[in-house]
């Protein structure tokens, strides 16, 4: 457990410092589209909207390893993971997430992937929607606890019909003595809240 209240699986390894290029490194980009294309450096492109002043720490690319524990499996599984948050000078920063699934170290497959948006709004609440690949729609509600963590829980879910049976879900982001840790806590329809996934990243680009 951090000073920061983030609890980090054991056998998740700490994230190496950060590329030392990192300043000068971005998420891909076109240069031939009609509008401002999102940039995870803001040092490049558009101004960052007013209302996404309090995000400005989350900005960039982020690469590092967690643990997710399934409903039901006995032991945690590691996983690799980059999340990049990004904006296009509008009202919202994107949000992507990649993973892979690890053994002993070893990458054994492309895992789960979310998509969507952080939505901060003028009364300091925060919108934000994910869109999962395992079948799952998450809105959350939430706040920043400081300058620099952001605390939030769903209000409502939609799932298909193959998707996981959550019920509720909480999240905790934070970035601590410079890199990016989260907490993910859901509860499931024939279990209560529990942690899911924590995960550890550092700054790559940005």
């Amino acid at each position: 457990m951090t000073d920061d209240g983030f609890e980090v699986g054991s056998t998740i390894p700490v994230a190496a410092n950060a590329a030392p290029d990192a300043p000068r490194r971005n998420r891909p980009r076109f240069d031939d589209l009609p509008v401002p294309d999102d940039t995870a450096n803001l040092r490049e492109g558009p101004d960052l909207h007013p209302l996404c002043t309090g995000l400005l720490p989350l900005i960039g690319v982020w690469r590092g390893a967690g643990e997710m524990v399934e409903p039901g499996a006995e032991d945690p599984a590691a996983f690799g993971q980059q999340v990049v948050f990004a904006h296009d000078g509008g009202p919202f920063v994107s949000y992507d997430s990649r993973t892979w699934l690890l053994d002993d170290g070893a990458v054994t497959g492309p895992g789960p992937r979310e998509t969507g948006f952080w939505r901060p709004q003028a009364d300091g609440t925060l919108e934000v929607l994910i869109v999962h690949s395992s079948g799952l729609v998450t809105p959350f509600y939430g706040r920043a606890r400081n300058l620099t963590s952001w605390e939030m829980e769903t209000w409502a879910l939609v799932r298909t019909e193959t998707a996981p049976s959550v019920e509720r879900s909480t999240r905790l982001y934070g970035v601590v003595r410079g890199d990016l840790a989260y907490v993910d806590e859901r509860e499931y329809v024939a279990d209560g809240m529990a942690p899911f996934a924590s995960a550890h990243l550092t700054r790559i680009a940005g």
